[in-house]
């Protein structure tokens, strides 16, 4: 059964009522049970009694945190007001919860939360370009489905040893991983069978490199959790790939050369976007065998990478 959310907003303006609906409507239909006014509170329906039943069932609450919203909780005027004290209260009882998530919108003032939220992380939703990921953000935490889940506790290497003379940590493959969804990479990739891994979980991508020159290196789709490879070559900016599927994923292998992107799709997927920084190669003068790349993970099932923050 889905968490129930209450929606705490102020009735500013006509569109941003709707905005707020909009929002509200779209995380129903993605599974959260929300609560909002627009839709349960009926006409000779007593207000207090909502607003109280509202607060005191739900699970999570979202609070809109529009300027005014801002002024009237500070202020103690209005619903808002009235919603803020009941709220107030559950905090004092528990001051590291995570009840309350405070959400800013149309709010230009340097109060983006009112005084009893300071303190509090919130998510902005003010930029509308950053829309999609922002949501994302919002419903993987009201759902509890985390882009990067807490990985499985390993165990203590030096448990079984019984004469500390004995210890030896022997380091395993975590060195040719990289758990994030954004990041930077040098990797020998002489060493693990040319393998290296970014993301986790369903947005893990096993790449598998080899050898090529020193402007460009091979890359293949061999790995069993890996669907297609392509090269990009009308930009060499991963934040600019509108649509990744228009890149050709049909050959095993491909060569992408220094400054270029590659479009990686997995089992999931899902894409990731790399970008080879330098490649250094053992036979033609280096001491070893080196890729370095740029990577990021698109992480809401689309192959936009325009929308990543």
């Amino acid at each position: 059964m889905s968490s129930q959310v209450f929606i705490s907003y102020s009735h500013d303006s006509d569109e941003h009522k709707n905005w707020v609906l909009q929002l509200a409507t779209r995380l129903r239909h993605n599974g959260v049970d929300v609560i909002l006014d627009q839709w349960n509170l009926k006409l000779g329906q007593d207000l207090a009694s909502f607003m109280e039943k509202g607060l005191s069932e739900s699970q999570r609450v979202l609070c809109v945190c529009s300027e005014i919203y801002v002024q009237k909780a500070d202020n103690k005027t209005s619903g808002v007001g009235y919603e803020k004290q009941i709220m107030t209260a559950e905090l004092m009882e528990n001051l590291n919860t995570d009840w309350i998530i405070p959400i800013i919108k149309n709010n230009a003032s340097s109060n983006k939360v009112p005084l009893f939220l300071k303190g509090r992380l919130y998510t902005s939703f003010e930029d509308d370009i950053l829309y999609e990921s922002k949501y994302e953000e919002l419903l993987r935490d009201l759902l509890s489905e985390p882009v990067l889940p807490i990985p499985t506790l390993g165990e203590n290497p030096f448990k079984t040893i019984k004469e500390f003379s004995q210890q030896k940590f022997i380091p395993s493959n975590e060195k040719y991983n990289s758990p994030a969804i954004a990041g930077n990479v040098t990797f020998d990739y002489s060493n693990n069978n040319g393998r290296y891994f970014i993301g986790e979980g369903e947005l893990m991508f096993e790449l598998a490199f080899s050898k090529s020159s020193n402007d460009n290196i091979q890359l293949y789709n061999d790995p069993p959790n890996i669907r297609t490879v392509a090269v990009v070559k009308d930009t060499d900016n991963i934040k600019s790939i509108k649509d990744a599927r228009a890149y050709d994923g049909s050959s095993r292998v491909r060569r992408p050369n220094i400054n270029q992107i590659a479009i990686i799709q997995n089992i999931n997927g899902f894409y990731a976007a790399i970008k080879i920084l330098s490649i250094k190669d053992d036979t033609r003068g280096y001491l070893n065998d080196e890729v370095s790349f740029e990577y990021m993970i698109q992480t809401n099932g689309t192959p936009d990478f325009t929308t990543i923050i």
